[in-house]
């Protein structure tokens, strides 16, 4: 049978539309080659890896360092990170600071010489009373008053506070530091005197710029609410004030003389 050239085109045409509107419809998939199917096979176990990653720093993500301390700060003492005791390497060489040295400073930030304890006590817009403290304990004085210039006064205090703190950062309980001798009177000196003839009598104490800090004896600070407090030995409590003295020294505050028949710092403001 003879077909006509118009009837073929139009059979022809109706055949590729019913194809094409078929492919549309099934969405059949092409054949890849291997190459193609290595290579999606690679970037799928990327993605998944990035995937990952991305999950781990969500659930993991780094702790500011301001949360770090605070955790750190939450944490018994036991668990806590202390930091190690160095003490200083030589005691005279680290505190060399003599009579001749210190007496100049003294002279230069201390009160005319005091006659008597009421003389002290009169001058109380120069001296300041230092008897009583939370972070350093004044031992029972027998040659000395209690009385300071303000700037020896805050020396001391922030000397106290700095112990404690070092206490605290090596995991050591807290203890406080012992003043043994302050201001001496003229009337402190007689009768000094009188008991050691080799006393001074233009001794740095007569200026109220001067403290002795026994290195021998410390008074525990006992928790009222909690167990007594573990034994600590002085040569370890020795070695953390020898850090915090040598610390004040080095940023200019005192000048210091390593005593060791008094069995003291004995240090003056500056």
């Amino acid at each position: 049978m003879k077909v006509s050239k118009k009837a073929y085109l139009h059979v022809f045409t109706i055949i590729v539309l019913a194809l094409g509107l078929l492919r549309l419809t099934t969405d059949i998939d092409e054949p890849k080659s291997p190459e193609e199917i290595a290579m999606a096979d690679s970037l799928a176990v990327v993605n998944k890896e990035a995937e990952a990653e991305e999950e781990t720093e969500t659930s993991d993500s780094p702790v500011s360092s301001e949360n770090s301390e605070n955790i750190q700060a939450s944490l018994p003492p036991d668990t806590r990170k202390h930091h190690k005791i160095f003490s200083v390497p030589d005691y005279d060489k680290a505190f060399p600071d003599s009579q001749s040295v210190q007496i100049v400073a003294a002279q230069k930030y201390g009160v005319k010489p005091v006659k008597d304890d009421k003389d002290a006590e009169n001058r109380k817009d120069e001296l300041v009373y230092i008897g009583s403290s939370p972070w350093y304990h004044v031992d029972r004085l027998s040659s000395s008053s209690p009385y300071l210039v303000p700037r020896a006064a805050v020396l001391l205090q922030d000397i106290g506070r700095a112990f404690y703190d070092s206490l605290d950062a090596k995991g050591v309980p807290l203890h406080k530091i012992i003043t043994t001798s302050v201001l001496r009177t003229k009337a402190n000196v007689q009768k000094l005197r009188t008991r050691n003839i080799n006393a001074t009598e233009n001794s740095c104490h007569l200026y109220g710029t001067t403290v002795d800090i026994c290195y021998n004896r410390y008074k525990t600070v006992q928790d009222p609410k909690g167990p007594k407090r573990r034994e600590v030995t002085n040569d370890t409590l020795k070695w953390i004030l020898s850090e915090v003295l040598r610390d004040m020294r080095n940023q200019g505050r005192c000048y210091i003389k390593y005593e060791k028949k008094q069995g003291c710092f004995h240090l003056t403001t500056r």
